[in-house]
């Protein structure tokens, strides 16, 4: 496993869950009044070109469709995705999102391993990765079969640094497990590093409606800003522009030369 004393730097990406402890049930007004506001925003662009008795079907029918959309918005975000047609790759990739989210990864993962999906299983994400190998390892895979990096914050970060590892090894076809709202955006990540991705959506934990929601609207605004800025610079959001990984990034490479790919 690629770690080093350098990848102990500070975090500071949105949360996945946001917990306001006492003052958790101001989340739901919270997203009720974002609702309100998207829907009086929308309301107001057609208006005045409206007659009065339209006006409220209006309202109605655009109030109904978003509440919907929020409904099944994690189901939303897996519309599109490539069909997994079942063939053998070079390594399933696993990302970590923390502690919750490991168990459907982790069982992903093994299950897709003993199928000949792959020889090679990679988890890649700080703190996560030494927990999810440790528990892939008590399911009784070989170590030969594991490996990961410990260093990456973010989801750019997770490609950089799975290609840094991976791809001088030659590995370029990969099964990606994570969870159907981060899975667009992951694959678009890993395929801006020359990865060829077959997608695995992995289960959500058991979460409340509203954490759901929350979690989807967080996913689909970084898909659509990512989105924008790559059709803006014609790139992806990274973090190259930060020198601090340079050093890193090198020393994975390094690490990933020195690596035997396992033999199925």
């Amino acid at each position: 496993m690629f770690e080093s004393p350098q990848c102990n730097r500070p975090f500071s990406a949105v949360p996945l869950i946001i917990s306001w402890g006492s003052l958790d049930w101001l989340r739901l007004p919270l997203l009720l009044a974002l609702l309100l506001a998207i829907v009086a925003g929308l309301s107001w662009l057609g208006w005045r070109k409206r007659h009065r008795a339209a006006r409220l079907s209006w309202l109605m029918g655009l109030t109904v469709i978003i509440l919907i959309g929020l409904s099944i918005s994690d189901r939303v975000l897996t519309l599109g995705l490539p069909s997994d047609p079942g063939t053998p790759v070079e390594a399933i990739v696993i990302l970590g999102r923390g502690p919750g989210w490991q168990a459907a990864r982790v069982d992903a993962a093994a299950r897709l391993w003993r199928a000949k999906r792959a020889p090679l299983i990679f988890s890649s994400g700080i703190n996560d990765t030494p927990q999810m190998l440790a528990q892939i390892a008590a399911k009784g895979i070989p170590p030969t079969a594991l490996d990961g990096e410990n260093c990456s914050l973010t989801t750019p970060q997770n490609a950089l640094f799975s290609s840094a590892v991976l791809q001088p090894q030659g590995i370029r076809q990969i099964l990606l497990v994570t969870d159907g709202p981060h899975m667009w955006r992951s694959l678009l990540d890993f395929q801006s590093q020359g990865f060829r991705v077959v997608p695995h959506v992995a289960p959500l934990p058991a979460l409340p409606w509203i954490d759901k929601t929350l979690l989807s609207l967080r996913e689909t605004i970084f898909l659509v800003t990512s989105g924008l800025h790559e059709l803006w610079f014609r790139t992806r959001i990274n973090d190259w522009n930060d020198p601090a990984l340079t050093t890193l990034v090198q020393q994975a490479r390094n690490y990933g030369e020195q690596q035997q790919k396992p033999r199925g």
